[in-house]
């Protein structure tokens, strides 16, 4: 029995098995797969991305691999050769939104799956995001904040492992995907526009489409993991940015100030069930581990409590 058969055979015994469109001898009716990558300034991330990719079981003439670099320090021709056999274009406007709309103009794929340089793809990532799409209009996959080494986590990393980055609680409970690991039918994605820049571009594309009627789903098994970040100043850079975004996209809601007020006071107030979510996590087996990741938790509710008072009053 040839490969394809058996895992044709292994799909067809476990209904929760992803299909596989390499044992269908019809490929050109597989739906052809535009994979977009935005990338500033991180050759090494990306090589990994990339060689994730190229192990996906997805039949390669049905897939591209598009790499929209946002003017990184290095240069197109290295970003190129870390992306061999890729398409690499240039996004010249600043941000992951930009490059995003940036890789998708360049695209012809029926479907777009979006994921970030720094996120490797697990095995069945595309079959699995393709999947996702027979029943939602959009949908988000699982991502797994990993540290560099797991025995022994810095304290920002193991804060990072079991709070970064839950798209089955933003998918399920916020009703948003984040744009690292997000899949959608192109023509879903026309209708809605792209990325906007300046704000949670993820948040506000979801909404937008939402709000257009599409559906969206939560696809555990398409899988990628995240490096997880290391230091305090680390950790702070990517929230300054998170919260400014936050806060341009709350500005253009009706009383704005009431809902940023109530989510600034609110930071403090969570960090007692986010305690107890730490405690109870299964990610974090040592003590030592789960007390780190608690600091940490309770100087970012409290650092973030005053920077977006900072930000109201500035």
């Amino acid at each position: 029995m040839s490969d394809d058969s058996m895992l044709a055979e292994r799909v067809t015994r476990d209904g929760n098995a992803a299909p596989s469109y390499r044992s269908n001898p019809q490929v050109s009716r597989c739906p052809f797969v535009s994979v977009i990558i935005p990338h500033y300034n991180d050759l090494a991330a990306l090589r990994v991305c990339v060689a994730g990719l190229r192990r996906q079981s997805w039949p390669a003439d049905r897939l591209e691999i598009i790499v929209a670099d946002n003017n990184s320090a290095c240069g197109l021709d290295a970003v190129a050769a870390a992306a061999a056999d890729c398409r690499v274009v240039h996004a010249p406007i600043q941000g992951a939104g930009p490059a995003r709309n940036a890789g998708v103009s360049a695209s012809r794929g029926d479907i777009l799956a979006f994921i970030d340089s720094d996120c490797e793809p697990l095995a069945g990532w595309i079959e699995n995001g393709v999947r996702s799409l027979r029943t939602y209009d959009f949908a988000g996959g699982h991502v797994e904040t990993a540290p560099r080494d797991p025995d022994r986590p810095t304290a920002v990393e193991a804060w990072e492992m079991v709070f970064g980055f839950d798209f089955e609680r933003y998918i399920l409970v916020e009703g948003y995907t984040g744009s690292g690991n997000m899949w959608v039918w192109r023509s879903v994605f026309e209708t809605v526009g792209g990325f906007r820049t300046g704000v949670s571009e993820d948040i506000d594309w979801s909404l937008r489409a939402r709000a257009a009627g599409f559906r969206l789903g939560y696809e555990p098994s398409a899988a990628v993991t995240h490096l997880a970040r290391a230091h305090w100043s680390d950790l702070l850079g990517r929230w300054r940015r998170v919260i400014a975004e936050h806060y341009a996209l709350t500005r253009e809601k009706p009383f704005w100030v009431l809902r940023w007020l109530a989510w600034t006071f609110g930071m403090p107030l969570s960090i007692g069930p986010h305690l107890v979510r730490l405690v109870r996590s299964d990610r974090l087996p040592k003590r030592q581990s789960k007390a780190a990741a608690a600091a940490v938790l309770i100087g970012h509710r409290l650092w973030r409590t005053g920077f977006m008072m900072r930000m109201l009053f500035a």
